[in-house]
This record gives C-alpha cells, structure tokens and sequence, in this order.
C-alpha cells in the first residue's frame, strides 16, 4: 500500500513537468526529495511511537503542541493536497488518453482533455459513493504489476542505452551546482506522498508500530530507485519530446527502445495502458482514503458538518461528492504545472512541520535529531525555491498557485478562529447588525400577515 501509494499515478504525471526543467539532471531530484521524504517518514514513525494518539499529522500536532486550529489547518492543507494530487492523476489520464491517435483533442470546438479530466473524476465518484473499491488482495497485484512495469522499462531501458545503442548515457552533472535540481525535487515532492496514509489506518494493520515502520522504510527507498530508473531512461531516450509534449514522454522512451525489436508502437501501448490504469487507480485509491480522512476531521470538529456525515459507515457519500467537485474544478481549468506544484507545495509544508514536531522531541533518548533536522530544513528550502522558479519561469502559475494558497490559509483562519474574531467585533457593529436584523425580521412579519390576510379574503369571496 505505502508503494502503491506513491509509485503509479504520481510518476506518469510529475515526471514530464520535472523533466522539462531539469532535464538530465531529473535523477538527482528524485532523489533529494526522496531524502527529505524517508527524513520525515522517520518523523512520523517517532512521533506515532512516542504520542498516546495513534494517528497522522492531525493527532501528532493536537498532542504535541496542543493547538487545535493549527491541527485543522494541517489537515485542511492535507485534504488540499489529495485534491491536488488526485487533479493532477485526472490531467494525466486524459493526456495518455490523448495520446492514442485515434482519439481526438477536440470535440465540437472544445478541448478534449479538460472533459476527459472531469469525466473520469466523475467515474471513480459514481463508484466510491455505489460503494465499490479495489480489495487489499487484489490491489497488491495491481500494484506489482505497474511496479513491474516500471522496473522494467527502467532496467531495459538502461540496457538498450548503453550495450545495445552504445548511445552515451547524459546525468547532468553540470547542471548539480545550481538552482535547478532543488526545484525539481520540489516540484516532484508529491510523487513520495502516499506513504503517510498508513497512519491514519493502524486499526486494520497487524503489528502497526513494527509494520508501519517497515513498509517506509523499504516503500521509500524503492521509489527512489525506480524514479532514478525512468527518470534517467526517458531524458536520455526522448529528450525531444520532453519539450514538445512532456505528458506522454514516457510513452515515446518505450517506443524508442522497442524499436530495437520492431515493436515501437507496442511499447507505447504497454506505458500509455499502464499510465491509464495507473492514474484512475491513483484517483480512486486517493478519493476513498481522503473521504475517510474528511470523516476523520468532521468527528474532530475540524471540520463543517456538512462536507461529510461522521456516523456513516465506511467512506461518506457527502464527503466524496464534494472532494470530487472540486478536484473536477481543479482539473478542468487549472494547468498541470499549477496542480503539481500547489500539490507539492501542500506536502512539503506538512511534512515539514512534522520534521520539525520530531526534532522538537529531540530529548527524548529514541529520538535522533539529525533525520528531522534534515527534513525540517529541506522542506523549507524546497517552498521557497519553488515559488522563486515558479515566479521567473511560469509568473501565472505563480500567482496562480498563490492565490489558491492565500485563499486556502484565510478560509481556515476564518473558519477556525471564527469565535475569536466575533469577539473583536466593536460593539457598536453588533448592535447596529442586531438592529437591522430585528428590522429585517419585522418587515417579514408584517409580509406573512399580509398574505395571510390576502387569502383570507380570497376564501370568503369564494
């Protein structure tokens, strides 16, 4: 499940956006987000040890600091992020979809792929909300079979590169000493989430402590590997549609090796199919996990009672509806670039705050300060970098992703510090506000007598 969580959907759809801007040097931005992931899942794994609340993000910072707007503000930031990510998984799907020739990229004069986005959005809700889900036994073969393509086309992919074509193989080294590589591992930050969703199910996992620890422990490291795998495959195999079309480069990569073979077209269609069961698991595996997760926040009082009804059993239909019509707006008319990195943006600040939670527990003897020290500091490098390449290279994604921030952070801040601010209201507003309420009250009063009155003389003429 922790691999499944990350591998599958998130590479399809980061690795053409990473890849656009660090090219050959992608390699290396896995892996440094892949460091300050395993940091924090070191963080997570210590604080779940130490606290009496078994729980993620949400439990840890109600435990530790004892601040329950913060608590909601970090799960409000959570659910964002699953919006985001599951966005990002429908964008995705619609351009592999796309990327077959038969289908069009337009119907009627309209964009094909925003309607294929919200569509296949709408499919995996209609499912969630009939009850329908992928068993456990039957999502750990799914999941080896798209981690076995992947390694695959990574392991193959090297061969063919270096004894097969003699093709040198390109790492970007030159490119290490800048600025470059931190944006790409901040951009590509949301394909290492997925990990953390085991903490809020302990309930159902045998031995939770020792398992749990495992299953990060070996699920991160072997997402590192097998981005480094793709990532070096497709810069080196199909750099030129890196730039053109960096959605589906994945795609062309498998083309390129299979040719060797005379197969080029079948190696598309192995990726693309992949690509597309990969992204609608992803999205569906995400909407059934943040519904419980909504539900979760609901019976904390984190959040409005009408998002989701904390006494149903199972996932909330409520829930999934309105997690849904918003990555549905999300998807339709924001840019993948935009998705991905507000997204990513989610995801470092949260796992950055539980870097810092662990480090802050430092003198406990079980805890190691170095591990949260690096997840604390690279996750709040990776922020501010990427709003900086975001500014210089994509201004209206920047603003984008700011306002879609501001607004996120205010409507929490209103929601959460609601009675505080009514306090801080001048008196003079609240009775000037009761005043017109009390007028707005006796007008309507006055209305109903007079309708009242209306039909009575209406019936006694009749």
């Amino acid at each position: 499940m922790a691999l499944g969580g990350m591998i599958g959907g998130g590479i399809y759809a980061v690795l053409g956006v990473v890849a656009k801007i660090a090219m050959f040097a992608t390699w290396f931005g896995f892996v440094a987000a892949g460091v300050v992931a395993i940091c924090a899942g070191y963080s997570y794994i210590k604080l779940n040890s130490l606290g009496d609340q078994r729980g993620g993000s949400v439990s840890f910072v109600q435990e530790f600091v004892g601040n329950s707007t913060l608590a909601g503000m970090v799960g409000w930031s959570l659910l964002f992020g699953y919006i985001g990510s599951m966005a990002m998984y429908a964008f995705a799907f619609a351009e592999f979809t796309i990327g077959f020739g038969a289908v069009p990229t337009e119907i009627g004069g309209l964009p094909l792929r925003p309607i294929l986005s919200v569509l296949v959005v709408v499919l995996f809700v209609a499912l969630n909300v009939a009850g329908a889900r992928v068993t456990g036994s039957a999502e750990t073969v799914l999941v080896a079979a798209k981690v076995g393509i992947l390694v695959a086309f990574g392991i193959w992919g090297l061969v063919y590169l270096s004894p097969i074509s003699n093709q040198s193989i390109e790492f970007g080294t030159s490119q290490l000493t800048g600025v470059t590589p931190l944006v790409a591992a901040a951009i590509s930050f949301v394909a290492f989430q997925g990990w953390q969703l085991l903490f809020y199910d302990q309930e159902s996992i045998e031995n939770p402590t020792e398992t749990i620890r495992t299953a990060v422990y070996v699920s991160i490291p072997a997402a590192v590997v097998i981005y480094v795998m793709v990532a070096v495959v497709t810069t080196n195999l199909a750099p030129e549609a890196i730039q053109q079309h960096p959605h589906v480069a994945l795609g062309d990569a498998a083309s390129a090796m299979l040719e060797y073979f005379g197969l080029a077209s079948l190696g598309f269609l192995i990726i693309s199919v992949s690509a597309l069961f990969s992204t609608g698991s992803a999205i569906n595996a995400t909407l059934f996990s943040s519904g419980h997760f909504a539900k979760n926040l609901v019976s904390g009082g984190l959040l409005p009672d009408q998002i989701a009804d904390s006494t149903a059993d199972g996932v909330p239909s409520r829930a999934v509806i309105v997690l849904g019509a918003v990555t549905a707006a999300f998807t339709a008319w924001g840019s993948l670039g935009a998705i991905t990195s507000f997204a990513s943006l989610a995801f470092i600040v949260v796992f950055g705050a539980m870097s810092l939670l662990a480090f802050q527990q430092r003198d406990q003897s079980t805890v190691n300060p170095v591990p949260p020290a690096v997840g604390t500091v690279g996750a709040f490098v990776f922020a501010p970098v990427m709003l900086w390449n975001l500014y210089h290279r994509e201004p209206h994604t920047f603003w984008m992703v700011l306002v879609i921030a501001v607004f996120v952070v205010g409507v929490e801040l209103l929601y959460f510090e609601r009675e505080e601010l009514e306090s801080h209201v001048p008196r003079g507003v609240e009775d000037g506000v009761s005043t017109v309420t009390e007028r707005v009250e006796d007008e309507a009063r006055k209305v109903d007598d007079d309708i009242e009155d209306t039909v009575d003389r209406f019936g006694k003429s009749e």
